[in-house]
């Protein structure tokens, strides 16, 4: 039977240097993965990067940080590519990639579509397709999304509308791939507690999002909290591999579907 632990295993991070992405990446060193693949987008996250990196070799995995901009398909074949020569197939791959943009539909510009597409919609498919194409056989695949997919809101329809493909995306993958023991899930959590999040809110949006969820008033800040989102993903990719084909919110009743 397969082993669906952690220990041991190849893992890569797509937006694994920092945030959400370096979380994870910290959590599965500390879990015993063999070896962990981190990519960033840019120069303003190779600090966060190398920090990462550093943590992880610490812990006794061999680690490595990769940069590319994950929205030309060329580079995400490349970094696949790099990733095995460096490490290996992987058994794990994350895709925490993402952009939000907060604005009327009205006022959204043909540059601004098109970015948010490429970021949120295509890189995940391309990165599915990649994973798909390099993963050993009883992998896991795991794409973070948003719990937008499950709320009724104006002001999302470029962050939320180009991350609803996501789930058709895994579905199809979780089927395309079920034969070799693959398993393919989402999760979109809450808004989290991260400079992710704030850029794009006002205050008053703040104060809001940080009442809406049921538990907001357990949360040390009322939002979904990365320490909470890290455990589902690790479930998800291990012991939780009987899952597939679905997207989770994960939001501590924020929204559900």
């Amino acid at each position: 039977m397969a082993d669906h632990n952690i220990r041991g295993k190849t893992v890569l991070i797509a937006g694994g240097a920092k945030n959400l992405g370096g979380l994870i990446a910290r959590d599965f060193a500390q879990q015993g993965a063999r070896a962990i693949a981190i990519h960033y987008n840019s120069a303003t996250s190779q600090k966060e990067a190398e920090d990462t990196v550093s943590f992880l070799k610490a812990t006794g995995a061999k680690a490595f940080a990769f940069q590319a901009d994950l929205t030309s398909v060329a580079a995400m074949e490349k970094l696949f590519s790099d990733v095995v020569a460096a490490v290996g197939k992987p058994d794990i791959a994350i895709n925490t990639v993402g952009k939000v943009l907060k604005k009327p539909m009205a006022e959204v510009n043909e540059a601004e579509f098109d970015e948010m597409s490429a970021v949120n919609a295509k890189t995940a498919f391309f990165f599915l397709k990649e994973a798909g194409n390099h993963l050993n056989d009883n992998g896991k695949i795991c794409t973070l999304v948003t719990s937008l997919l499950g709320a009724y809101t104006p002001f999302y329809a470029t962050y939320a509308g180009m991350k609803a493909p996501v789930e058709h995306f895994t579905r199809a993958a979780s089927k395309e791939l079920g034969g070799r023991g693959i398993s393919v899930t989402a999760i979109g959590p809450g808004p989290m507690d991260t400079p992710f999040f704030y850029p794009a809110e006002g205050e008053d949006a703040v104060a809001y999002h940080k009442t809406a969820a049921a538990l907001s008033p357990f949360s040390k800040t009322g939002l979904t909290d990365i320490e909470d989102i890290v455990p589902w993903v690790r479930f998800l990719v291990s012991e939780g591999w009987w899952m597939t084909g679905q997207t989770i919110l994960i939001n501590g009743g924020y929204t559900t579907k």
